[in-house]
């Protein structure tokens, strides 16, 4: 267990003080549980991937839980914009839902762009208090995020219409020592899916496919 924190103290609007406190809690927790975390540039594929992984994880019966980052940003992290630190916090809140997730045995599948390594190393050892993290860099280069991009937000970004816009005028750093990195230029979503799960039965963390 990490150490506890003092208890915190933030002011709200209206001049009340909420303060947050360290509360016991148990070392039990619950077999079996990872984090899968994909991260990679906007329209590198996380997300895809993640969809085709997913459901072959509930199939191999592992109680699966999705973290995606636009997803969350509608629900845990509504209103946080996209300065650094806005997203650093994206972040930690995912990383710490996912070790909650972990702790009770789940399978949870966290595909955010999470662009800057400090942060995603925090969201690891959050996770790894309880079970394991396995980081999947998706690689896809800016050229190709963009020529994928519907929306033209790439095209936008590229013309300054966008500002803030990670790997075009804001970094994304890219994983020093992930457990996979998956080249989405080189392989097809399916493929991908099937690298990825190949490692987790490699780690122990799912059962190995039995052919019919």
């Amino acid at each position: 267990m990490t150490p506890h924190k003092p208890a915190s103290r933030s002011a709200q609007p209206n001049g009340h003080h909420i303060y947050g406190h360290e509360h016991p809690e148990s070392e039990r927790k619950r077999e079996g549980g990872f984090t899968l975390w994909f991260t990679g540039l906007s329209g590198s594929g996380k997300t895809t991937i993640a969809h085709q992984v997913g459901p072959e994880l509930d199939r191999r019966g592992c109680i699966v839980e999705y973290l995606d980052g636009d997803t969350v940003r509608t629900h845990l992290s509504k209103g946080l914009g996209f300065s650094k630190e806005d997203r650093d916090t994206n972040i930690e809140r995912i990383g710490w839902v996912a070790s909650r997730l972990t702790r009770q045995g789940g399978a949870v599948i966290a595909a955010a762009i999470s662009p800057y390594e400090e942060t995603r190393r925090y969201a690891r050892t959050l996770v790894e208090e309880w079970g394991t993290f396995v980081e999947v860099h998706v690689a896809t280069s800016v050229e190709e995020c963009a020529r994928r991009d519907v929306k033209g937000l790439y095209e936008k970004a590229f013309a300054g219409e966008i500002t803030g816009f990670t790997g075009v005028d804001d970094p994304y750093e890219e994983p020093v020592s992930p457990e996979l990195r998956i080249d989405t230029e080189q392989h097809e979503p399916e493929e991908s899916a099937r690298i990825i799960l190949a490692k987790l039965e490699e780690l122990g963390l799912v059962p190995a496919e039995v052919a019919a």
